[in-house]
């Protein structure tokens, strides 16, 4: 049954429901699920130790081939024929052909990236739960709460507990999108798709300086508005904030001051257009790339280990730091990947061994006994599969260190069973 309590506020209220306790043979069915996903989740962990390792150690011997052989450029707008089909590293401004448009709002910008991020003020479920047993059976205490906010997702208030009076609208008027300009360079040299994918250090666009671009939008700060009162917004406003990234120069022998251009327009009902522009003065973005030189062209370089080298980092980095971060993030990769494996294979153990607490969850000191002992063995033998699936990774690239780790993932269980008190000789 369902039980509401209303705490006088239309924004919040609790249900309760409650059903009876499950048997012993419903738990134990339950279980058995629970074994087959752990099962599943067990094997996983498996193969994303193992592929990791091969991944982090190729990834190693990329990088390594790749600071051997790369080509500082010392001139990024003259092509030099010698370094065709070689491995470059250079530095300096982006430039893009044209100006990137919203024409929506009459903006332009001269930008690698545009983003026009679209929010609706709308109403958001928060929902608080807990169990306790009572009587028998099992109940479910849930507090929902209702909040009204800015999202830049339709949230569906069909889904919420309490539609009525928190009902938001199915669909956004306006879309947010992303603009790329279709032709980027540096100096000479025309980026890749894949150098182009890496510039996303968005930063947000102030539009101070704009005026209104529609008789029904109203400029707040660095937003437009559709709304009567941007101070007091009703669900289903809409407001309207843009974002750049790698700004782009116009001509790299200008110096490094590169003027970017705002443009507005005011549109009205009867279709009559007016502008106003306003400028700001920022400098172009300047990044350094390392690809293969195809050309005019900036494209991926396949090595020998089998992996791909298309850098692109913002700022102006010397050839050792590029290389120093990425090795960085391999490691940190390699880590978190670990990590997740291990993670994997210790919830899958604990899912495979849970019929063992189910089969005397009916006994309360036995129960607990049996889930401290369950935990514990899941730890002990997740971190020892573990250490030996990542021996075995390296088997091929390092076997000293494989055997190091083999030996290793020994410790865990011979720990375990030393605390175990040995036998009394009779």
């Amino acid at each position: 049954f369902q039980q509401f309590s209303d705490t006088g506020s239309r924004k919040e209220h609790v249900k309760i429901t409650s059903e009876p306790k499950p048997g012993f043979l419903e738990r134990l069915s339950e279980t058995s699920g629970g074994m087959l996903i752990g099962l599943v989740t067990f094997l996983l962990s498996f193969y994303v130790l193992f592929t990791n390792e091969g991944r982090a150690l190729r990834t190693a011997k990329s990088l390594d081939e790749g600071l051997s052989l790369v080509v500082p450029l010392d001139n990024i707008h003259s092509i030099s024929q010698q370094n065709e089909g070689r491995l470059v590293h250079l530095s300096g401004a982006l430039s893009t052909s044209k100006p990137l448009f919203d024409p929506s709002y009459g903006l332009s910008i001269r930008a690698v990236k545009l983003k026009r991020n679209v929010e609706m003020y709308q109403w958001v479920e928060y929902e608080d739960s807990k169990e306790y047993e009572e009587n028998g059976e099992i109940k479910k205490e849930t507090k929902y709460s209702y909040n009204t906010e800015w999202k830049s997702e339709v949230v569906n208030s069909r889904n919420f507990d309490r539609e009525i009076g928190h009902k938001n609208p199915s669909a956004m008027a306006v879309e947010s999108f992303t603009a790329v300009s279709p032709h980027v360079q540096v100096g000479s040299f025309v980026l890749s798709k894949g150098l182009v994918d890496k510039i996303d250090d968005f930063k947000q666009l102030s539009l101070s300086h704009l005026e209104d671009p529609h008789a029904d939008v109203i400029r707040g700060g660095d937003y437009f508005y559709h709304s009567d009162n941007p101070r007091r917004p009703e669900v289903g406003d809409l407001r309207v904030s843009f974002f750049y990234a790698g700004l782009s120069g116009d001509d790299p022998h200008l110096g490094s001051a590169a003027m970017v251009s705002l443009q507005t327009f005011l549109y009205f009902a009867s279709s009559v257009l007016s502008s106003v522009t306003s400028k700001n003065f920022s400098l172009s973005s300047k990044v350094t790339v390392i690809a293969r030189q195809r050309g005019d062209q900036l494209v991926p370089y396949h090595t020998k280990s089998g992996d791909v080298l298309e850098i692109l980092y913002p700022g102006d980095l010397s050839v050792e730091e590029v290389f120093q971060k990425e090795h960085e993030s391999n490691t940190m990769k390699t880590w978190a990947l670990r990590a997740a494996g291990w993670l994997s294979m210790f919830v899958g153990i604990s899912l495979m061994t849970r019929i063992f607490y189910t089969l005397v969850d009916w006994f309360p000191v036995v129960r607990d006994l049996v889930n401290v002992g369950l935990k514990a063995f899941a730890l002990c033998m997740a971190s020892s599969l573990s250490l030996l699936t990542i021996s075995a990774g390296w088997l091929f690239y390092r076997p000293l260190w494989a055997l190091l780790l083999a030996l290793l993932s020994v410790v865990p269980i011979v720990v375990a069973r030393s605390r175990v008190p040995p036998k009394k000789q009779q």
